[in-house]
């Protein structure tokens, strides 16, 4: 049993976090919140490239109360984001909001905690400890010089029995760092301390490919470790980016499958043909295909078939004419400018059969 099947289950709105539950993919608008109009548009582009929880910011009580129109605009699981004043965590969670992400170290005294946990409590509602290494209570950063993957765990730990004190444990934490060795090294001793579902994250990975690289091998690292429950790629720009690297990430660690994954090789010098066109082409024409089958588009006949024998059907190109292959095994050779609309309809084909 992995650590991942170990962790507490937690009930997010209609989502299932831990406990074995499927690894599910969150993102965060970066509209004002209290701009429902905007904040709405930009929930619905992303519920329609796959997010699976949507979390926003609430700086104010604007912000909180406009969560009762954006809770009306999804059926998706809906995730305020609070810092310093527990007030505005109740009334989004009065409002709609399905959890709460807080820093307890900030959000006021434990007089004030209580009465949040409780409105939690009451209304079923789990809460988020967030902690980020830019963020370390200031004992901790004096004892250890600045931040560490222990001293993240530690702050957790301190505002986790905070809630525990309370008789709260409908809890989800995340332990971000900018760096990624640190924020493995950070959840992998939470996992192993913990059996709270954890949410995965680099924080302030950066923007496109630097971001991307790092999110990537911060949170798959962890996922192949068994470790993590959700996740968050962190990138700077349009949200809806990161859906589409949350779910790349959960189909490499082979953790779950949305849609057609494609298989293309890098190319070289046997290669008579312009290959990334064609994965384009492809890419693009499958778009709203959701059965889980695994395409190759290889550059030559020579390794093509064979370095992707594990893909349900592919091809592999020549100069002239190409390869039709299924599970490693030659079906034809067509001339090329066949060649990918041909595999275009094996694959609808192969679809519609895995539907029925």
């Amino acid at each position: 049993m992995t650590l991942r099947e170990q962790t507490r289950r937690v009930r997010v709105g209609s989502a299932d976090i831990g406990g074995g539950a499927p690894v599910t993919v969150q993102s965060m608008t970066n509209t004002p919140t209290a701009d429902t109009e905007k904040t709405l548009a930009q929930m619905r582009a992303l519920e329609a490239a796959g997010c699976e929880i949507i979390r926003f910011a609430v700086p104010d009580m604007e912000a909180a109360a406009a969560i009762k129109a954006l809770r009306k605009g999804t059926g998706l699981p809906l995730v305020a984001d609070v810092h310093f004043d527990y007030r505005l965590a109740m009334t989004a969670m009065e409002s709609g909001a399905d959890k709460v992400r807080i820093n307890p170290g900030n959000i006021g005294s434990k007089g004030k905690v209580r009465e949040l946990v409780a409105c939690a409590r009451n209304r079923g509602i789990p809460i988020r400890i967030g902690v980020n290494g830019g963020s370390l209570p200031k004992h901790i950063l004096a004892r250890d010089g600045g931040p560490t993957p222990q001293g993240l765990v530690d702050a957790a730990l301190e505002h986790v029995a905070v809630l525990e004190a309370c008789g709260f444990y409908d809890i989800i934490i995340s332990l971000k760092a900018s760096g990624v060795a640190m924020t493995v090294d950070a959840y992998t001793r939470m996992a192993e301390t913990v059996s709270y579902p954890l949410h995965l994250g680099v924080t302030e990975a950066g923007h496109a490919e630097a971001g991307l690289i790092k999110s990537a091998m911060g949170i798959g690292a962890l996922l192949l470790r068994g470790i993590g429950d959700t996740l968050r790629v962190s990138l700077t720009g349009d949200p809806v980016k990161e859906v589409a690297a949350g779910r790349e990430i959960l189909t490499a660690a082979g953790l779950r499958r949305f849609g057609p994954e494609i298989i293309s090789c890098p190319t070289c010098g046997r290669c008579g043909y312009d290959l990334e066109s064609a994965v384009v082409a492809v890419r693009e024409r499958l778009k709203g295909v959701n059965a889980p089958i695994r395409v190759a588009i290889m550059g030559c006949v020579v390794n093509g078939p064979g370095e992707a024998s594990e893909a349900d059907i592919g091809i592999a190109c020549g100069k002239d004419r190409g390869a039709l292959f299924k599970h490693g095994s030659l079906v034809c050779t067509l001339p090329m400018d066949e060649l990918v609309d041909t595999l275009i309809s094996e694959v609808l084909s192969l679809a519609n059969t895995e539907g029925q």
